[in-house]
């Protein structure tokens, strides 16, 4: 890592890293930028009839067809758009009969999006997993109960069946792009729903939106691990993309190309990365991918073909693609081709990932592609914070964009501070759920977010900020100690890697930490190369290879820490995966460190057990 700064980073036109900050005698700070938020659209789909226009044959929207790849121009996407918002007008969909998107990003989830938001009817996409992952589809039911939608559609009719047939008690219209006939109710293809356009009816309904019709609802568990609905707005997709647009002006200078696997029911994918490709005119290649064995390699394939100007994942998409980018030279050549920034969120990125694409990318190109963070959340669409300026640590989560407000509010923690949200980003609330909208806001209007951060540098705060964790994860030893969650995960992370995936953090009202470990099987199997495939996970675990390199990063961290808060003298391989149906990782891939506390409240006994059983492991 040290000998990274000699090397030159790509040029990148930023935004200058600059930052007001008002000072409140009670120790609060307000961070703004200096530039002001631009004029921003009054709906997102004015720019699909924008590039339509300008440039008609220009690729929109890609996905894999086989060998090759099936794809849509954006004068192809405004025909069918209307096309599809001419049907939707005749059916009486509205906030509260929206349209249910269950399946995984398509061209066809995209022409059905954007046409329901361009009549200024809501749409929904709902995680796969519950309807394909989910065994009691309770879920999925808590989500019809709420939002009751009219029009459900599903790419293919097949495997949602079962999905659909638990919601038999619900109204609605099902739609499928293939294989209607699988499902268990009549149900309409998509192509039906392209049979007629009325231009002058979609063009009514269009000129009737404002900044404040409901685009879409996104779905947000929180620690509770029940739904809610995000109420999102026009205004808060547009200005999102005015803000992101100022921060990163390269984005206007070359229509941006992305190879994306994010999901666009999570904000990030839905809203910043479908969003920035509509808004500039660029391309987005969907990938198929996802960043767990056996899926990976179709990222690889897609990444061997199609270069990108913009490349977003969160931390475990690149620690599984990361080995194919050291070992595969060409695979290394084409994704640095034309990249201009690496972008991580949804999790802090552990350092030893961070060092390890900075080196790639000199082994590709002799430069270091700008490797940024943002920060935001499903309530604010989703930029707050972003890194527009060379990124010398992985903690840095930049700096709030234009329009965006910054409360910091001092904590218990020297330096550290609660963070809170005001501007046009941030959401008018939870559907159904006054009671949860008026709690998430003070009375200044700030979003209580619940995260916490603290400047990169207390003398220059030019240099941004640092995310510190949530806030409600944190907890007190017996000492009156404070564990910091947050930053304490993603230290054990790289000091147990390759061994752990993630790490749940024990110890509230205990002696010492403790760290409940979701196993990383492929790094597991790599300090065990003479195991085949087909070793059982127990065996695999067991192994004393295995033990020896989570004992030894144990170690690593106790000598390194100050004090008891910052390691763990016990932890524990998990075997179970964490379970979606108990809230332990959220529909975005995430854990939710609440629910695995107490879903597995037996094995922390365990944990803190005296003598100490053998599947435990403890500092020598």
């Amino acid at each position: 890592m040290n000998a990274l700064p000699s090397f030159d980073f790509v040029p990148v036109n930023f935004l200058p890293a600059r930052v007001e900050v008002e000072q409140r005698t009670d120790g609060t700070l307000i961070l703004r930028s200096p530039e002001p938020l631009g004029a921003y659209a009054r709906c997102l789909t004015e720019a699909l009839e924008h590039w339509a226009q300008e440039r008609p044959e220009h690729i929109y929207l890609g996905q894999r067809a086989g060998d090759g790849w099936q794809t849509l121009t954006y004068a192809e996407a405004w025909r069918r758009v209307r096309a599809i918002a001419t049907a939707l007008l005749q059916r009486e969909l509205s906030p509260a009969r929206p349209v249910a998107i269950l399946s995984e990003n398509s061209i066809a989830h995209a022409l059905l999006a954007l046409a329901a938001m361009h009549v200024g009817i809501p749409f929904v996409p709902i995680s796969t997993a519950y309807s394909l992952m989910s065994r009691d589809y309770q879920k999925l039911r808590v989500i019809f109960s709420l939002l009751e939608p009219g029009l459900v559609f599903v790419e293919d009719g097949a495997p949602y069946a079962a999905a659909i047939a638990a919601l038999d008690d619900f109204d609605f219209e099902a739609i499928a792009a293939i294989n209607a006939s699988s499902l268990p109710r009549p149900a309409t293809s998509l192509s039906a729903l392209e049979q007629d356009t009325d231009v002058r009816a979609v063009d009514s309904a269009f000129a009737t939106i404002t900044p404040d019709t409901i685009a879409k609802f996104l779905l947000t568990s929180g620690s509770t691990g029940k739904p809610k609905a995000v109420i999102n707005s026009q205004r808060m997709l547009c200005s999102n993309q005015m803000t992101l647009a100022q921060a990163w002006p390269f984005l206007r200078e070359t229509p941006p190309v992305l190879v994306d696997w994010l999901p666009w029911n999570h904000t990030a994918g839905g809203n910043n990365n479908f969003g920035l490709t509509l808004t500039h005119g660029g391309t987005l290649y969907i990938d198929e991918g996802k960043p767990v064995p056996g899926l990976i390699e179709k990222t690889v394939r897609n990444l061997r073909e199609i270069a990108p100007t913009v490349y977003y994942s969160v931390p475990r998409g690149y620690e599984a693609l990361l080995p194919f980018l050291e070992n595969d030279v060409e695979l290394r050549r084409n994704f640095f081709s034309r990249l201009k920034v690496l972008q991580y969120a949804g999790a802090a990125l552990p350092a030893n990932l961070w060092e390890r694409l900075q080196q790639v990318s000199i082994a590709a190109t002799g430069k270091r592609v700008p490797l940024t963070s943002g920060w935001g959340s499903t309530e604010t669409a989703p930029q707050v914070t972003l890194v527009h300026f060379e990124p010398m640590r992985a903690s840095v989560i930049g700096l709030p964009t234009p329009g965006n407000e910054l409360k910091m509010l001092p904590t218990d923690t020297a330096g550290k501070y609660e963070l809170r949200v005001r501007g046009p980003n941030v959401t008018p609330g939870y559907w159904k759920r006054e009671d949860l909208t008026a709690a998430a806001f003070d009375e200044e209007g700030f979003y209580r977010i619940g995260d916490a951060g603290r400047f990169a540098d207390p003398d220059d705060s030019a240099q941004g900020i640092e995310f510190a964790g949530r806030i409600a994860e944190d907890f007190k030893l017996t000492s009156g100690t404070w564990v910091h969650v947050g930053a304490l995960r993603v230290k054990a992370i790289a000091a147990l890697a390759p061994v752990a995936q993630d790490v749940v953090i024990a110890g509230h009202d205990r002696d010492e930490v403790a760290f409940l470990i979701f196993p990383s099987l492929a790094g597991c199997r790599h300090l065990c190369p003479d195991f085949g495939e087909e070793i059982a996970l127990q065996t695999l675990l067991a192994d004393a290879r295995v033990r020896a390199c989570v004992q030894a990063g144990m170690q690593q961290l106790q000598i390194e820490s100050v004090g008891s808060s910052m390691y763990a003298t016990r932890a524990i391989l998990l075997e179970e995966p964490p379970q979606i149906d108990a809230g332990e990782i959220t529909d975005k891939g995430y854990l939710n460190q609440r629910a695995v506390l107490e879903r597995r409240a037996s094995l922390i006994e365990q944990l803190y057990a005296a003598p100490v059983t053998s599947n435990i492991i403890s500092l020598p």
